[in-house]
């Protein structure tokens, strides 16, 4: 009996190449089953100009040192202004910002019109009535497949009592607290 990975030493070439026993549609669906927040990812560009993207790949990596992570896919028409940022923002969006979200989720030429937000660090936009914000130095990156994992080093957020946009199965949806017992 062996210890060995039973996977292949690279999943990502695998899946690329055609050769996964895994189906992509029904491996998004089963994902699809765990909900997520819903977050707008900033930057500004070298050239001075405010991106952002909807992201719900937003996950806690560390309390000491704080850090957090996201992925943007390979493909993406910021990943360069992401890739080149000193800082990027976070902005946990709140229950009632679903056309923001949708907002940020489509390609524009200006996605901020009629957005207010203040710069933050790195002048990476901060959205104003988010849930919460993480103001993040770009601590490094990782490949990952189609994706670009980004660790970003916390140094400045936000957050209130709002209530947080949910995305499950393909759509939005809200969070409905429980009895406030607590689980076993």
């Amino acid at each position: 009996m062996s210890d060995a990975p039973k996977h292949p030493a690279d999943p990502a070439n695998e899946l690329a190449s055609g050769n996964s026993a895994i189906d992509p549609r029904d491996f998004r669906n089963a994902l699809g089953t765990f909900a997520t927040g819903v977050t707008i990812v900033t930057a500004m560009s070298a050239e001075g100009k405010p991106y952002g993207v909807t992201c719900n790949s937003f996950a806690s990596v560390s309390l000491n040192p704080p850090l957090v992570l996201w992925s943007l896919g390979m493909f993406s028409q910021g990943l360069p202004i992401f890739q080149n940022a000193s800082h990027f923002a976070v902005n946990v969006l709140g229950a009632s910002q679903q056309a923001l979200a949708s907002q940020f989720a489509k390609s524009a030429s200006d996605k901020f019109a009629g957005v207010a937000w203040t710069p933050g660090l790195g002048n990476a936009p901060v959205l104003a009535d988010v849930v919460a914000s993480f103001q993040c130095r770009a601590a490094n990156r990782y490949y990952g497949g189609d994706h670009v994992i980004f660790l970003g080093a916390v140094e400045a957020y936000v957050y209130n009592g709002k209530e947080p946009l949910l995305f499950a199965r393909g759509g939005f949806g809200r969070f409905l607290a429980g009895d406030g017992s607590k689980a076993p």
